[in-house]
C-alpha cells in the first residue's frame, strides 16, 4: 500500500454568523481556499487527479456539487473533477480520509480535500405540496439540525443537537461548571494562540465586498477572549429548563473553508515538497443519535486500533467542541490526557462551520505537530443523527 501524505493545509478565517464572511458564497470560500493552496504550494494544478470537497448543507448555492464549482472558480483545469462528500459535520474530515485511501490503493496521486460551510447562507427550503389547493407547506431553515423528518424515525432520535447535548451531560455526569470551565479555556487558549500568531501558517485571507470598496478577513471573528467563568455562569441554558447546556459552552454557528493537498509520498519528496504528514488511519462509526457527541469514542477506538496504536501514543489530539458536554465526555470516556487535547482551542471559541470543520482540525493539528515536533495527532468529531468520525496522522521527521 502506498503512502498517503498531506503537503499542506490552509483554511479561511472562520467568520461569525451573519458576519464578515456572510456575503461570501460557499463556492467563492472554497475556491478561495484552494487556489491559496495551489499557489503557496507551487503545484501544476493539471496534475491534480480529482478534488473532494466536504458540505453539509448542500440546500443552497452549494447544490450543484460545491467541489466541482470551487475548482472551476480557482481556476483548475476543466479536465480536473470534483466529487462532493456528505457526513454531515464530518464532511470535511471524510473528504481528507476518502482522499488518503485513494492515493493508498493507487487510484489517485495527487487529491486536493477539504471542506466549506457557509451557515449564514443557509436557505429557507420547502416540500412541494401533496395535492393541488393543499395548505400551505412547511418552510424549513436549513441552517442547522434536523428538517423534513421522517415520521418512523423514533422521536428520542430527532431531538436537536442541542438536546443531545443534554442527554450526554446527565448520562455522563457533567456538570455546568465542567462545561463552563471547559468553553473557558477553549477561549483562553484561542486568544493565547491567535496572539502568538500560531494559526498564520493556516489561514489565507478573503476579500470581501463592503459598501465603499473592500474590506480583508484575515482572522477568526468567532472567538470571544473577554470571556470570564463569572460571565459563562450568567448565561442560561437554552434546550432544556434546568439544563446545563447554554450557548457559552456550545459551539458557533460559522462560515469558512479549509483545503489540504495530498500526494502519494514518494511523488511529494520527488518533487521537492515537505509533507506536514503522513496519514496513518481514519474510521469512522455509529452511536445512537440520541447522543450523537459521544460518537468520537468508538470512532477513535477504531482509528487508533487500524493505526496499531493507543491513547498514550498520541500525542496531540483535536476534538471538535460541538459542545463541552461531549467533549469533556469524550475525552474522560478515553482515557486522554487533557493537556493534550486542542492545545490552540477549539470550536467553541473558533467556530464551527459543519462542512469545514474536519479539514480544519486536521489542517490546525499538523501544524501544530510540525511546531512542536511530535509524531503522533489525531483529530476526531461527533457527527449528527448519531456518528462519529477520527484520523490519526504522523509527522514527517
Amino acid at each position: 500500500m502506498k503512502d498517503a501524505v498531506i503537503v499542506d493545509g490552509l483554511r479561511t478565517p472562520i467568520g461569525r454568523y451573519g458576519g464578515a464572511l456572510a456575503a461570501v458564497r460557499p463556492d467563492d470560500l472554497a475556491a478561495r481556499a484552494i487556489a491559496a493552496l495551489v499557489e503557496r504550494t507551487h503545484l501544476d494544478a493539471a496534475t491534480v487527479d480529482d478534488v473532494y470537497f466536504g458540505a453539509a448543507n448542500q440546500a443552497g448555492e452549494d447544490n450543484r456539487n460545491v467541489a466541482r464549482m470551487a475548482l472551476l472558480l480557482a481556476g483548475l483545469p476543466i479536465e480536473v473533477p470534483g466529487a462532493t462528500i456528505n457526513r454531515l459535520c464530518g464532511s470535511g474530515m471524510q473528504a481528507l480520509n476518502s482522499a488518503a485511501m485513494a492515493i493508498q490503493t493507487g487510484v489517485a496521486a495527487t487529491i486536493i480535500a477539504g471542506g466549506v460551510e457557509s451557515m449564514s447562507r443557509a436557505p429557507y427550503v420547502m416540500l412541494k405540496p401533496e395535492a393541488a389547493y393543499g395548505r400551505a407547506p412547511d418552510l424549513y431553515d436549513t441552517t442547522l439540525g434536523w428538517r423534513m423528518v421522517n415520521p418512523e424515525m423514533p422521536e428520542r432520535w430527532t431531538i436537536s443537537l442541542g438536546q443531545t447535548a443534554e442527554v450526554v451531560a446527565e448520562k455522563y455526569a457533567i456538570s455546568r461548571e465542567d462545561q463552563d470551565h471547559f468553553a473557558y479555556e477553549s477561549q483562553r487558549k484561542a486568544k493565547a494562540a491567535q496572539d502568538a500568531g500560531r494559526f498564520d501558517a493556516e489561514i489565507v485571507p478573503v476579500t470581501v465586498r463592503v459598501r465603499k470598496g473592500e474590506s480583508v478577513v484575515e482572522r477568526d471573528e468567532h472567538p470571544r477572549p473577554e470571556t470570564t467563568l463569572e460571565s459563562l455562569a450568567k448565561l442560561k441554558p437554552v434546550f432544556k429548563a434546568g439544563g446545563t447546556v447554554t450557548a457559552g459552552n456550545s459551539s458557533g454557528i460559522n462560515d469558512g473553508a479549509c483545503a489540504l493537498l495530498l500526494m502519494e509520498g514518494e511523488r511529494a519528496r520527488a518533487a521537492g515538497l515537505r509533507p506536514l504528514g503522513r496519514y496513518v488511519a481514519g474510521a469512522a462509526a455509529g452511536v445512537d443519535p440520541s447522543e450523537m457527541g459521544m460518537g468520537v469514542v468508538p470512532a477513535t477506538r477504531k482509528a487508533l486500533a487500524l493505526a496499531g496504536l493507543t491513547v498514550d501514543d498520541v500525542d496531540l489530539f483535536e476534538i471538535n467542541e460541538a459542545f463541552a458536554s461531549q467533549s469533556v465526555a469524550s475525552v474522560r470516556q478515553l482515557g486522554i490526557d487533557p493537556g493534550k487535547v486542542n492545545v490552540n482551542g477549539g470550536a467553541i471559541a473558533l467556530g464551527h462551520p459543519l462542512g469545514c470543520s474536519g479539514a480544519r482540525l486536521a489542517a490546525t493539528l499538523l501544524h501544530e505537530m510540525t511546531r512542536r515536533k511530535v509524531r503522533y495527532g489525531l483529530a476526531a468529531m461527533c457527527i449528527g443523527v448519531g456518528q462519529g468520525i477520527a484520523t490519526v496522522f504522523e509527522r514527517e521527521s
